[in-house]
This record gives C-alpha cells, structure tokens and sequence, in this order.
C-alpha cells in the first residue's frame, strides 16, 4: 500500500457533487461535477454516481477504466453530521439522510465497478478547513473555518488537528438567535448566502451583492444583518477557542471588500481587550470540499503505510 498516490476527492453538497482527481503532489489530473441524487436515504443512487465519477476521471486521463486503473484511494466528505469512525451520516437534512452508512455503500458500488480501494470518509466543512489550513503558516494555534453558503457551519483546526466533537463540532448555524428582530430563528436563516438571496429577493447572494454595491436599500439592510449576526458568530468562536485566524468561505465570501471590510470592523468591535483575528477569504473556494477530500484519502494512505512499518 503506498503512503501517497493517485485519489478521487469527492465532496457531496446538496445540490452538486465535486470530484477531484490528484497524484501524489496535488496535481490535478480531472475534475467532475454532477448533480447530486435526491430522495435516496439510502444513499444507494449516490454511492452509484460517485462510483460511476471515478470511472469517468480514469477515463479522462488515459485509462479505459477498472482494469486499467491508476488510484490508490477516495475520500468523501458529506454535509450535516457525520460520524468519521464508523463511515456514517448521522444526520443530513440537506440529503435526506439519518443514520447512514455511507462507506459502506460507496465500498460496495466500487466493487461492483472492479475497483478495490481504501475510502476515507468525513465531513465537507472540516475536510474544507483541512485543505485551507494545510500550511505552515497555519499549522500552530487555533484557526476557524467558515464557509457562508447555502448553510453556515464552521470547523476548528487547533495545531493541525481538526476539532469534531463527536461529529457534532461546528453546526452554528442551527443556533437559534436569543434577542433582537430576528429572535426565535436559526444563524443561518439571516447569515448565509441564501438567507441573503432569499431575504433581499434575488435568485443568488451575487444578485444581491450587485444590488447591495447599487445602493438598493433592501439588498444594503438584508446585507448588514448578515453582517451583524455573522460578526456575533465569529466573536464567539474566537473568544471559545482563541482563534488567531478566521477563514470564511462559500458563495458570499467572493464578495470580497463588500463583506470583508464591513465584517472585520463588527468582529473587532466585539472583541474589545481581546486579541482580534485575523479573518481572511478562503483560498480555495467551493474546490475546498473536494480538496479536503483528497487530503483524507492521502492521510488514510499514510497511515496505512505506517501501520505495515511497524507491523
């Protein structure tokens, strides 16, 4: 078994599934996108199309297929909560999922496909801060990531390793917001790229940004709302675990100053006395699920190579 290789990072999101196929120094080599399957609680039509994804990415690159393949592993990171030991989704609203386990049935379906390799599995927001802090300069303390797109959820990396409670680390836009106008409702009902769209009437949170940099008053309050209960989650993290960086992530962040700069002054206002993060944009956009997806299957291989050394 080699400790690096050839892998097919998969990240699963509600409306999409992104697959990325590396070698062992990160090179991409192909990518897929296709829709995801719905109304499967099962997950038996998707372990199908992920297999199927793998096919198709050897096939780009020169191989006919199963029998000629060149992969060593697939990892795949799935939304909602995830249970990463035994391979299952707890719970994945977005999916339609509850207790599944879904390593189990992306095994199977490769194997139906001839292909045998080890699958690492977890979850897409921590598999996306993996890829986003897998770098010397993040390497040392506390970094969150949070990813402001269809949802809002957040990871915490504490000296290189990933924080998952169990598999309930991160979920902060279930929060349900204690005072204000917005009492009684979810973060991610107010501060997620499609609380914004949704709010402000638009079909995307870039429609409404357009609106917002046009000086449309609803767009520009629904925007600063946003801001406000965004900037509240922020401080917290920070404050719990004495984050030096905040990397945020998904569809609003490539907003750029329109959110950035209103967001690091809200963040520094609650944190008074406190050391203020850094918060950045994330490096790899929406490819951060799949990366981080790779970088599992890649750490999987690792270990096993360990393991054989000291067997």
């Amino acid at each position: 078994m080699p400790d690096s290789g050839v892998v097919l990072g998969v990240d699963v999101g509600g409306t999409g599934i992104k697959a990325r196929l590396t070698d062992a120094v990160g090179t991409v080599l192909a990518e897929q996108r296709v829709p995801t399957p719905r109304d499967d609680p099962d997950a038996e039509r998707l372990a199908a199309t992920v297999a199927r994804l793998v096919v198709a990415a050897l096939r780009t690159t020169g191989g006919a297929g199963p029998a000629d393949q060149s992969l060593d592993a697939v990892g795949v990171v799935v939304p909602g909560v995830v249970d990463e030991s035994t391979g299952r989704s707890v719970l994945s609203v977005n999916l339609g999922w509850q207790d599944v386990p879904v390593r189990d049935r992306l095994r199977d379906a490769l194997a139906a496909q001839g292909i045998d390799v080890p699958v690492a599995f977890g979850h897409d927001v921590r598999a996306g801060a993996l890829a986003e802090t897998r770098s010397p300069a993040l390497a040392v303390g506390s970094v969150a990531f949070v990813p402001v797109g269809t949802g809002l959820a957040s990871a915490l990396v504490v000296d290189g390793a990933l924080v998952s409670g169990g598999g309930w680390a991160g979920e902060v836009g279930q929060v349900r917001i204690a005072h204000g106008p917005h009492a009684g409702l979810r973060v991610e009902e107010i501060a997620s790229a499609s609380a914004v769209a949704r709010r402000s009437g638009t079909d995307s949170a870039h429609a409404a940004m357009l609106r917002v940099r046009d000086g449309d008053p609803t767009a520009g309050a629904v925007w600063a709302e946003c801001v406000d209960v965004l900037a509240d989650t922020l401080a917290w993290i920070t404050a719990v675990a004495g984050c030096h960086t905040v990397v945020v992530g998904g569809g609003l962040a490539e907003s750029g100053a329109l959110l950035f700069d209103p967001l690091r002054v809200a963040v520094a206002e609650r944190l008074v006395g406190l050391r203020v993060p850094a918060v950045v944009p994330a490096r790899h956009g929406d490819a951060a699920g799949a990366i981080g997806a790779g970088l599992l299957a890649q750490d999987l291989l690792a270990t096993f190579a360990t393991v054989g050394e000291h067997a």
